[in-house]
């Protein structure tokens, strides 16, 4: 009997193996394939100026009483009230999903949507708003997301950016979502299953979408006002039930501004446009006299960055890592070099044992955590309470005094440097007395020894894991994609 004839006579098998044939080249297809115009950008150094290094921070003191304070978002309020022409944001989280007043949360989502609204009523039509974000905070499609529609109603352009058009971080589910649930779409009038985040009921399709696991998990803002362009890279949701996550910031003024409002024009070209002209403001780069430079980073580029910055580090040279996330097996390689080259890591992490109310295994952090200290990296724990360690910060200073800072969104995992989701982080070069550059290590410096009177990180005993089972649990999450990280 020939092959033909085989599957002639069964032509169930016939179907089947087309249908796994299509899967497995559509599971390929979009791991590899092209990325949008735009996308994984590394910009010039810009000579900068007015640089501010921006946190959120949440401790605990001696007596036990947690205690909050916000930098972050004060100044995007400020710099959205003091905009001119033009403001774009593109803010990974922005909704009221979780998070009440009387559970000490601060309405961030209410007050940047209303900041919006003010300036924009304020310059009427001298003013363009555009505001990108993620599809989860509709559910992709699955309800209506109220704070939108306020924005809209104000002449305010909302884009949810298309995320189809991303690469698969999780093949195995995404290629057979693609071939069988894709087109089905969406709708906000209730399903039936029960709301992950909140009250109202939600639809199957939903829950198949998420499983994706993929997102726009930028967080910038751009504005231009009396003093020039000013751009805002950060680790912080505008997120209620995020307002006590501690967060940095790095807040500049020049023409990185206006590199930044670019890599923003292109997610806004992929998913729908935009009839706002993007303005090119003339640079002044050799009017600028500055001690900083700053340059714009996207997706991949963040983790060349990242590798570069481990890897020429020195004997006597000082690098400080400060991660939400952190499971990249190259980052995780390279820091375990670095420490046998004789370089000073400190590492500080966060538990990753809340989630908005759920409780967590410790999974990508604490398996990593226990092979970076087998390898004799020192590694402390942030203190938190039901609040998330969400900061993405890495620090190297040399020991000839020049300093290099790396902060943005990007958590340290395939996700989110392997050209899956989109990120931004900015990159500044200076002298480590600079002001940008003693003030991100004093940040540093007060967590990792509980200065003042604060207790911002534990030993790392306090979270030691010893199990095989969740360590090769992760390795397995971190290679296939099938995880949250």
């Amino acid at each position: 009997m020939t092959a033909w004839d085989w599957f002639r006579e069964r032509p169930h098998r016939f179907f089947l193996t087309g249908l796994f044939i299509a899967y497995v080249l559509m599971g390929i297809h979009h791991v590899y394939k092209p990325l949008p115009d735009g996308l994984d950008v590394v910009t010039p150094y810009r000579a900068a100026h007015d640089v501010e290094f921006l946190v959120d921070s949440t401790w605990l003191d001696t007596r036990g009483a947690q205690h909050t304070r916000h930098e972050i978002f004060d100044t995007a309020l400020e710099m959205i009230a003091r905009a001119d022409s033009l403001v774009v944001a593109d803010l990974f989280l922005v909704n009221q999903f979780a998070g009440t007043a009387e559970d000490g949360h601060r309405p961030l989502s209410e007050e940047l949507i209303e900041g919006l609204i003010e300036r924009r009523a304020e310059r009427g039509e001298k003013l363009d708003v555009l505001f990108i974000t993620d599809p989860f905070n509709t559910l992709y499609g699955g309800i209506e997301q109220p704070l939108f529609s306020r924005l809209r109603t104000h002449g305010i352009q909302v884009i949810k950016t298309d995320l189809h058009v991303l690469r698969d971080s999780n093949p195995v589910w995404s290629a057979a979502w693609r071939i069988c649930c894709r087109g089905f779409g969406n709708h906000a009038e209730g399903g039936w299953l029960p709301n992950p985040v909140g009250d109202m009921p939600v639809t199957v399709r939903t829950y198949l979408e998420l499983l994706n696991f993929k997102a726009n998990h930028r967080k910038t803002l751009v504005a231009d006002g009396p003093e020039g362009w000013t751009g805002l890279v950060t680790s912080a949701n505008p997120h209620d039930a995020s307002s006590r996550h501690g967060n940095i910031a790095v807040r500049f003024r020049g023409d990185a501004a206006i590199d930044l409002l670019h890599t923003e024009r292109a997610v806004a070209a992929f998913s729908g446009g935009t009839e706002i002209i993007f303005p090119e403001p003339v640079r002044k780069s050799g009017v600028v006299d500055s001690d900083i430079l700053i340059r714009v980073l996207t997706e991949s580029r963040i983790r060349d960055a990242a590798l570069e910055m481990i890897e020429t580090a020195e004997e006597g040279d000082q690098l400080d890592l400060w991660m939400f996330y952190l499971s990249h097996r190259a980052i995780v390689s390279a820091l375990v070099d670095a420490q046998e080259r004789g370089v000073e890591l400190r590492l500080l992490l966060d538990p990753n044992s809340d989630a908005f109310g759920r409780e967590k295994r410790g999974i990508p952090n604490r398996p990593v955590a226990r092979e970076l200290h087998d390898a004799g990296v020192p590694i402390r724990w942030c203190n938190t309470a039901g609040e998330q360690c969400h900061a993405k910060m890495l620090m190297h200073r040399t020991h000839k005094g020049e300093a290099t800072l790396l902060v943005g969104s990007a958590n340290f995992t395939r996700r989110n440097l392997d050209n899956f989701n989109l990120e931004t982080s900015v990159q500044l070069r200076a002298d480590a007395s600079t002001a940008v550059m003693t003030d991100g290590a004093a940040v540093f410096d007060e967590r990792w020894h509980n200065q003042p009177d604060r207790l911002h990180s534990l030993p790392y005993h306090e979270y030691d894991d010893h199990s095989r089972l969740r360590y090769w649990r992760y390795r397995l999450m971190e290679a296939a994609g099938f995880s949250s990280f």
